[in-house]
């Protein structure tokens, strides 16, 4: 199992799934929901409008999969990360729930490797050191209960979680 740090665009990454921070309507937004959602094409928003309309909202730390339409990905696992409100409203529970949530997902599809944007810590405000530690912790808690996996793919759009990244993967 390899983790690899890479700064970059998730929309032009090569993996079996790439991850959406999404929101709650799973429509599409700013950052990288509406990155993903211009560059994979209406197939994505339509599968996302039948989850919708199956289930209702995506809540809070839940995912779900579609298939990845233009990207070079074959699936897009969509997460809906916690809105920062300084703590108080379980924010790092969430947050590690949507990170395995997804990973789950990768698991049940036979993914082997995922990449990962930096869920919540663009407008959503999650400090981003924070996120970065639950980040990477719950994905080497699960990967001791996991074999499948084969890569996972930090995906930094900037240069400052790239850092913040690199220097909490060096002491792991």
């Amino acid at each position: 199992m390899v983790i690899n740090l890479i700064l970059g665009d998730i929309t032009k990454t090569k993996a079996d799934a790439i991850v959406n921070a999404a929101n709650t309507t799973l429509l599409g937004g700013g950052g990288v929901d509406g990155a993903i959602h211009r560059a994979g094409g209406i197939t994505i928003v339509e599968e996302c409008k039948k989850i919708i309309k199956k289930q209702g909202s995506c809540g809070v730390g839940e995912s779900v999969i579609t298939t990845a339409g233009n990207l070079p990905a074959k699936f897009v696992i969509h997460t809906v990360g916690p809105i920062w409100y300084g703590g108080t409203n379980n924010e790092d529970l969430l947050l590690t729930n949507a990170y395995k949530n997804c990973l789950q997902l990768a698991v049940e599809n036979e993914v082997k490797k995922i990449a990962f944007p930096n869920i919540s810590t663009g407008v959503y405000n999650f400090p981003k050191e924070r996120a970065a530690k639950i980040a990477i912790n719950s994905v080497l808690d699960f990967l001791n209960t996991s074999s499948i996996l084969e890569e996972i793919i930090f995906v930094c759009f900037d240069k400052e979680n790239y850092v913040i990244y690199e220097n909490i993967l060096n002491t792991k």
